[in-house]
């Protein structure tokens, strides 16, 4: 068996080039005003023939920076967090950051394990895209007092920045879109608002705007993610009581979206023939049912290479003052949220 060739140290790399140790680790850092040409030469032809290559994570140690960059998700099977992963990563490339993901799944447990673990890695930063996670282990991390920026969720007297969509814009964009289109009774769908102020902010614009319209008479309901059974039966009693209007739905995320398509599709009712629907972030399969369901496009590559550089300019300026970023949602209209021929044609035979 073959044995691996010992790898270069700066040692072997000194003794090459004909210097010391403290010339060469002057070389690596950049510091070449100090060295004379010949010496830095001898150097970089020494490195080259060893094939020396530096620890980089003891270089940044030693200098007190790891370029880790640490990122809570509260849940990695939703698109919207997978695509605003893929812009902070491209981010982390271009500045020479790594990034370190931890999915929470929503656990509680989860979410202390991974604040001690980032806080055990040394990272510079942390970014968190996790609407639902408990505000006490926000807490926590803020008195760790690393640079921190949040993703779509602002919480009173936070000491960090604030990354995300504009839902008063989006918000009202989506139901004044319904509105215009003839649709006069709309029910808006959320999960448990609580104190998730990207929640709070989509439904009070959307009570807000549907005032604007007499005509138009707007309901909400909050439904947890698959409960279908009361999904169902909340639907059921919307279309029923409002079976003399023009209905449509809003739904507040993807997830919410996929099941309240589930379930018409399960009655027999057609997006966009007997029902309105909108919903909030673009999914792959957004175009692929039936004539198309309109959506909420969330800028997600921007919103997530924008939290990086964020928290990047809190590692360089530490008492910097909080800032907050809002981008704006682009609505993609498709077939189902076109104006309805009649109300008759929603009458169809539930299955």
């Amino acid at each position: 068996m073959t044995s691996r060739p010992a790898r270069a140290t700066i040692s072997d790399v000194a003794k090459a080039a004909g210097t010391g140790k403290t010339s060469v680790s002057r070389y690596l850092n950049g510091e070449l005003h100090v060295l004379s040409p010949a010496l830095k030469e001898r150097i970089e032809q020494a490195i080259a023939t060893l094939n020396y290559r530096p620890s980089q994570m003891a270089r940044s140690l030693k200098r007190g920076r790891t370029r880790l960059i640490g990122l809570i998700i509260a849940d990695i099977t939703n698109a919207y967090s997978v695509e605003i992963m893929c812009g902070i990563e491209a981010a982390c490339r271009d500045y020479g950051f790594t990034l370190l993901m931890c999915n929470t799944n929503n656990e509680v447990a989860l979410e202390q394990y991974y604040i001690q673990l980032l806080s055990s890695y040394q990272v510079e930063g942390i970014i968190v895209n996790a609407v639902g996670m408990h505000e006490e282990e926000l807490s926590r991390l803020q008195q760790s007092r690393l640079p921190m920026t949040l993703i779509d969720r602002k919480i009173e007297d936070f000491d960090c920045d604030v990354i995300g969509l504009d839902n008063h814009e989006a918000s009202e964009k989506v139901t004044r879109h319904l509105a215009d289109n003839g649709y006069n009774a709309l029910l808006f769908i959320s999960e448990p608002v609580g104190s998730v102020n990207t929640r709070r902010e989509r439904l009070k614009t959307f009570c807000q705007t549907v005032a604007t319209y007499p005509e138009v008479q707007g309901e909400n309901t909050e439904i947890a993610l698959h409960q279908e059974t009361e999904l169902n039966h909340c639907l059921d009693d919307f279309l029923s009581r409002n079976r003399h209007q023009r209905c449509a739905i809003i739904t507040a995320n993807g997830s919410l979206t996929l099941q309240v398509v589930k379930q018409l599709q399960t009655q027999g009712i057609v997006c966009g023939t007997d029902v309105g629907l909108v919903g909030f972030d673009e999914m792959n399969w957004s175009s692929l049912v039936g004539t198309g369901i309109t959506t909420l496009r969330q800028p997600t590559h921007q919103i997530g290479y924008r939290s990086l550089q964020s928290v990047i300019n809190r590692i360089k300026q530490a008492e910097s003052e909080r800032t907050e970023h809002f981008f704006s949602g682009e609505l993609v209209i498709r077939g189902s949220s076109q104006p309805l021929q009649s109300i008759l044609s929603r009458s169809v035979t539930r299955r």
